[in-house]
């Protein structure tokens, strides 16, 4: 039985964390890495809880786009950081939620950005205590209102459903 869009989306969004994880934490090629979860891990967890069956496309595209525009990226989430607190001193894995993140806010119009914060809410609520989900939110929401001015709280046509 296939999962619903929605579910299928939150299997892909939590494997492209790992997998910018992974690129970041062995140097490897981003190519390589998204190859292996596309042929191996999609759908499996860490400790191998199976999160159900990824969109392999949605993956592809966050993964492989996080990626490619890590600079761009990482200057986003910057501004909204504490001097004292700059990405670099940050863990690898909230990096990594903070990127694909910020990928689906500024390149995923398609998906509305209430659900783009949710959905890495929910992913940092699974690695983190408190602290690190509300850093995710702020910087999210901040970046959501600075890439989508007007599109919080509104209905939109055509977007991913809110059941995500």
């Amino acid at each position: 039985m296939n999962a619903p869009p929605g579910r299928r989306r939150t299997a892909a969004r939590l494997a492209a964390v790992q997998a910018l994880y992974q690129i970041e934490l062995t140097q490897s090629e981003p190519r390589q890495v998204i190859e292996e979860f596309l042929a191996h891990r999609l759908g499996e967890g860490a400790k191998g809880e199976d999160f159900g069956e990824a969109d392999k496309e949605f993956f592809g595209d966050i993964a492989g786009g996080a990626a490619a525009h890590q600079v761009e990226l990482d200057r986003l989430i910057s501004a909204d950081l504490s001097p004292d607190w700059p990405l670099n001193r940050l863990e690898t894995v909230l990096r990594a939620i903070l990127r694909c993140g910020a990928f689906e806010l500024a390149y995923r119009p398609d998906v509305a950005p209430e659900i783009v914060i949710n959905e890495y809410l929910d992913i940092a609520h699974a690695f983190f205590g408190e602290k690190e989900p509300g850093l995710v939110n702020g910087v999210l929401d901040s970046l959501a209102r600075r890439l989508r001015a007007g599109e919080l709280g509104e209905k939109r046509h055509g977007a991913e459903p809110a059941s995500r």
